[in-house]
């Protein structure tokens, strides 16, 4: 398998944000790479840990009233306020108002997420990079609808040069500090077992 070789600048605080791309009710059901209850665990977390870090999120879905339904709950619940921009194009960048917006951030490294992996995230980012961007996919807190959709698109996603992660790995580049003050927060929201101990350490180093 031949793919680009990319080793983009770390991820920061000042430098990232956050796109989640039709995470909507329709297409969850068609979910088949992943438990529903798992991909929903992914996609709050990161949600949520982009909230604890202060990120910019894009919050996008497609024809939420005539064909996939609105934003999961659980989506919407951990990113309260958060406007969701409604489109009909295929590629999310390619409505003005969701580049506009993401380019709105001021932020040069994007980190997407959405179901499906191979179109909803994996179009977006393919741009994204295109255009200059350095861009992420979080394929854990990406579904879709067969393995075989599944690994063509991250080979895809890795021959266009967007760089392939979990979502945990993604935000703890980002905390890049286990004695920050929100480094509980942030472990907290993804929902690993281990934040108690990450505030001892936060304790122990301000101590």
């Amino acid at each position: 398998m031949s793919t680009n070789s990319h080793n983009p600048e770390p991820l920061t605080a000042s430098n990232a944000a956050v796109v989640f791309v039709d995470n909507q009710v329709g297409l969850m059901t068609g979910i088949r790479d992943y438990s529903i209850a798992e991909l929903k665990h992914n996609i709050v977390g990161l949600a949520k840990a982009a909230r604890a870090l202060d990120l910019p999120i894009v919050t996008t879905t497609t024809s939420s009233e005539t064909l996939w339904g609105p934003a999961i709950p659980e989506l919407q619940a951990a990113l309260p306020g958060q406007t969701f921009i409604d489109r009909t194009t295929v590629n999310a960048w390619d409505d003005p108002r969701v580049e506009a917006a993401i380019r709105a951030t001021g932020r040069s490294k994007l980190i997407f997420a959405g179901l499906s992996l191979e179109v909803c995230a994996a179009f977006p980012a393919m741009r994204a990079a295109r255009e200059g961007f350095d861009a992420y996919v979080a394929v854990d807190a990406c579904g879709t609808f067969d393995m075989t959709k599944r690994e063509t698109g991250i080979v895809r996603l890795l021959q266009s040069g967007v760089v392939t992660a979990d979502a945990s790995s993604l935000m703890i580049e980002i905390l890049s500090d286990n004695a920050s003050p929100k480094s509980q927060e942030v472990y907290t929201a993804l929902g690993m077992d281990w934040s108690i101990l990450v505030g001892q350490v936060r304790d122990s180093a301000a101590a």
